[in-house]
């Protein structure tokens, strides 16, 4: 049984072209099996996008477990300023993400394979997630505490996650790791979470 968050190798192919609106941002990707809601965005992952406001300045952003992209392209786009390091497990997630920024023309990303943050050198602004629940919680809560530590002092983690894969515990984590956490919506039972350093 293959999922989204290992990196299966022998996994067949079924390519589709998709196109993504958000907040008047329309996007191409192209998606594949054994990616994550491959057929179309996820509705937490549009709730998220909908409620984030960044500055758009020289921030430095990371799109924590990319998928085929639109998280981390989004804000590319959409914040031209910015720089987004966007990183996956899957390694078939971050071909597609490579290819995704050639059809969307967009050149302020860097992409990279990789376990959570493993291998990023830099501390950043801001941080955004659909952390992958199941994988389990000990990668999730992992997840939660490396981001505290590769954020600027001042820098925002942003999540998205549904209350009965375990919103309030989430929250609870990240209050222990950042002391405030601000629920910034709860729609159709997805929370989004921004925790700030």
């Amino acid at each position: 049984m293959s999922h989204y968050y290992i990196n299966d190798e022998t996994l067949s192919h079924d390519l589709k072209n998709i196109d993504i609106t958000i907040n008047q941002t329309t996007l191409k990707f192209q998606t594949d099996k054994g990616v994550f809601s491959k057929t179309g965005l996820d509705y937490g992952t549009r709730v998220l996008l909908e409620n984030i406001h960044l500055n758009d300045q020289e921030i430095k952003v990371i799109d924590m477990g990319c998928g085929y992209g639109p998280i981390g392209l989004y804000v590319a786009k959409t914040y031209p300023k910015s720089f987004v390091y966007m990183i996956d497990v899957n390694q078939r997630a971050v071909d597609l993400v490579l290819k995704n920024k050639e059809l969307n023309r967009i050149k302020n990303v860097e992409i990279s394979q990789g376990f959570l943050f493993e291998n990023i050198k830099h501390q950043v602004d801001v941080i955004l997630t659909n952390p992958p629940i199941r994988a389990g919680k000990q990668v999730v809560f992992a997840l939660y505490e490396q981001a505290y530590q590769q954020l600027n002092s001042g820098g925002i983690l942003y999540v998205v996650i549904q209350k009965k894969q375990g919103a309030p515990s989430t929250k609870e984590k990240l209050e222990s790791l950042f002391g405030h956490v601000e629920v910034l919506d709860k729609n159709k039972g997805y929370w989004i979470l921004s925790a700030k350093k």
